[in-house]
């Protein structure tokens, strides 16, 4: 009996630390029995995470975008373009036109529809985008500004103002002075004529040597009517002597033999704007010429011309001397970057306004049998 009892206890006890005790023989009393066959247990399977989940079940319903969204975007797109074209073109008015306003509108309506839709916010976003950058508005404004600068206002004008914009002469002036006076060719040929003689006689008393400045120019006169006439401005070929001139006792001698050869050339004496009897007031000659005594002045400015008869001639003696601060040599250093003048010295040119060249005058005569009375 003992014997059995340590049988017992062993059984329960060897290689069985930490186990539960196992049943009596024959089993606990009134245990439950399972009937039918024994179904073995899977194991779990694992859940996935809710992000996990919330995306894939995004990806799974994802539709493309709506048919108004792709409407509004290319609709959005093509205005801008429209816009563009417009504006490259000049077309002012058509911009400003009901029509190009009431597109814009639709456009607007289409792209706030696209926004209410789910599946066409994106798209309609961005043509929303599009417009509020490329509008009637904005280019307009650029379009005016353009044609602003350039005068080109042709759509928005009547027949009347084209027509006067093609004036051949210039507004407030008689048509007529351009075919009695001095030609184009005429006053070209006058100022080269009169700066070799001056040069000549310069040189022959003075010793200078003399160096071309600049370049012929040539711009067409405005015609008071928002074109531009048949009639020429003129700038000569400017001359400059080489080296300065800046004692006073000379720079009167220089004046003078100018004077005496444009007398020659039946021009009248020479003004002088710098002077004391010039009429300018003498603190607006020190603040144009550096003071109001020509023996302290940095530039000497004359003048003459052959009224009625469009030339007008001047001759300019530049002292930097005469400049303590240094601001005058600072303009006269720009203006030598542009022309390549000298800094200093005695300058001359030649300007003559509303000038018609032989070339233009039967043109010039046929196109005014349009104006009559016009002045």
């Amino acid at each position: 009996m003992v014997m059995d009892h340590e049988k017992q206890r062993a059984r329960y006890v060897a290689g069985t630390e930490g186990a539960p005790p196992v049943p009596p023989p024959g089993g606990y009393r009134n245990a439950r029995r399972q009937s039918g066959p024994v179904v073995q247990q899977q194991p779990a399977v694992p859940v996935p995470s809710g992000t996990a989940t919330l995306s894939d079940a995004a990806a799974a319903t994802k539709k493309p975008a709506s048919a108004l969204g792709w409407i509004a975007l290319i609709a959005g797109i093509l205005f801008a373009l429209i816009l563009l074209i417009t504006l490259a073109v000049g077309a002012t008015d058509v911009l400003y036109g009901v029509t190009m306003l009431a597109l814009q509108l639709v456009i607007v309506a289409v792209i706030i529809g696209a926004l209410f839709t789910a599946r066409g916010r994106t798209l309609a976003a961005i043509a929303l985008a599009i417009t509020l950058v490329f509008n009637v508005a904005t280019v307009g404004g650029l379009s005016a500004l353009q044609t602003s600068a350039s005068g080109s206002y042709d759509g928005m004008k009547t027949e009347e103002q084209k027509h006067e914009e093609a004036y051949p002469g210039i507004k407030g002036t008689d048509p007529q002075d351009a075919r009695t006076q001095q030609s184009l060719e005429e006053v070209k040929t006058e100022a080269d004529s009169l700066f070799a003689d001056i040069r000549e006689r310069v040189t022959a008393e003075f010793g200078y040597e003399w160096v071309q400045v600049g370049g012929e120019d040539l711009r067409p006169e405005r015609n008071g009517y928002g074109g531009e006439s048949m009639l020429i401005e003129y700038t000569s070929i400017g001359w400059a002597t080489t080296e300065p001139i800046q004692d006073y006792s000379v720079k009167l001698q220089v004046m003078d033999v100018i004077d005496s050869v444009a007398a020659e050339h039946g021009l009248p004496s020479l003004y002088s704007f710098n002077g004391e009897y010039s009429g300018i007031d003498p603190s607006m000659i020190a603040k144009l010429y550096g003071s109001d005594d020509p023996r302290e002045q940095h530039t000497w400015e004359y003048y003459t011309e052959n009224y009625p008869d469009p030339m007008r001639f001047y001759a300019n003696i530049y002292d930097l001397s005469n400049d303590p601060s240094g601001d005058f040599l600072k303009t006269r250093e720009a203006q030598q970057a542009r022309t390549g003048e000298p800094l200093e010295g005695l300058q001359m040119v030649v300007i003559a306004s509303a000038v018609l060249s032989e070339s233009d005058r039967a043109e010039f005569e046929e196109k005014l049998q349009e104006y009559p009375g016009f002045q």
